[in-house]
């Protein structure tokens, strides 16, 4: 009797090193290295709605340009004041760190299941979106400083979450443990509100919350002789809260919410990126084994911390 495809599933995991490949530099031309990331970004909702940067380079600076405000002035005819509006230049630097993703397949299982040759392909296509996931639970996680089970993983970075905790003062934290004890309530949304800046009062601010915190919230409302309370039990779901739209991010922890423009999250790759595989080499033929990786140069950054409003504390 033939493997199932869950059974196939868990036999193509396991480890690989990289010595398989030096034969071939698997680098994708730039067009399929543009192709490889849109699809890597189309895993998760948040991957499409922050900002991608792609250089050549693994370190430099991203170019930030203001104007600054009230730069309008009385126009008198004939008299030149000589007030001149400029424009503003800053750069935020960055640092890309080469991460991988390996894994290797029995031939066997490609005999085996009912996809036969088309079973690579998926496979493929399942390890690229993973890429996209654990690209944005790092974005939103890392932490160089992490000694948790997942420090191998959450270790190869410190992102966004951690630069807004490292922020100082540009960064506007609310305590969410002093509100409510923690529990997530109105006040928690009022207070992130009132901590940014009102020039970054648009309508492309998002909270981004986690979908835990999206179901307290309703919750919580529903608990309330309202009819927002009623709407919300109705509806099953949170669309806009203080008039601003929710978006999920299934990265975010529960006890950190942030209200933010999602352009304003940078996520930087560069051009080369390299996918490989090998049926060939002594591993391989002893092991009766394909082996694959893919490789890419990641950063994240946030080009203006005074733009965040960072609800934490919250009961997790």
């Amino acid at each position: 009797m033939g493997m199932s495809n869950a059974e196939l599933l868990r036999k193509a995991a396991g480890p690989v090193g990289t010595s398989d490949f030096i034969a071939q530099s698997g680098l994708l031309a730039p067009e399929q290295s543009s192709a490889f990331l849109d699809a890597v970004y189309t895993a998760t909702e948040f991957n499409g709605l922050c900002r991608h940067v792609t250089r050549r380079a693994k370190s430099g600076t991203i170019a930030k340009i203001g104007i600054g405000r009230r730069l309008l002035r009385r126009k008198t005819a004939g008299v030149d004041d000589a007030q001149l509006a400029k424009a503003m230049h800053t750069d935020v630097a960055y640092q890309t760190v080469a991460s991988r993703l390996d894994w290797e397949v029995e031939e066997e299982v490609y005999q085996e299941n009912i996809e036969q040759e088309g079973y690579e392909e998926h496979l493929a296509r399942l390890m690229t979106d993973q890429v996209g996931r654990d690209l944005e639970d790092l974005h939103f996680n890392a932490d160089t400083a992490d000694t948790s089970a997942d420090a191998a993983f959450l270790t190869q970075n410190d992102g966004w979450l951690k630069q807004i905790a490292a922020g100082g003062s540009g960064a506007h934290r609310v305590n969410g443990g002093s509100i409510n004890s923690g529990s997530i309530a109105k006040g928690h949304f009022f207070a992130a509100v009132q901590a940014l800046p009102n020039k970054y009062a648009t309508d492309r601010l998002r909270w981004l919350m986690s979908p835990t915190n999206i179901s307290r919230y309703i919750e919580y409302l529903t608990e309330r002789e309202t009819a927002a309370g009623d709407a919300a039990l109705i509806a099953g779901n949170l669309t806009q809260i203080a008039g601003i739209k929710v978006q999920q991010v299934s990265a975010l922890p529960n006890n950190r919410i942030l209200l933010a423009d999602p352009q304003n999250f940078i996520a930087i790759n560069t051009r080369e990126i390299r996918r490989r595989k090998t049926t060939e080499g002594r591993e391989a033929i002893r092991r009766d084994m394909r082996f694959y990786a893919i490789f890419l140069d990641d950063d994240m950054i946030i080009e203006e911390m005074d733009a965040v409003a960072d609800v934490y504390g919250l009961a997790a």
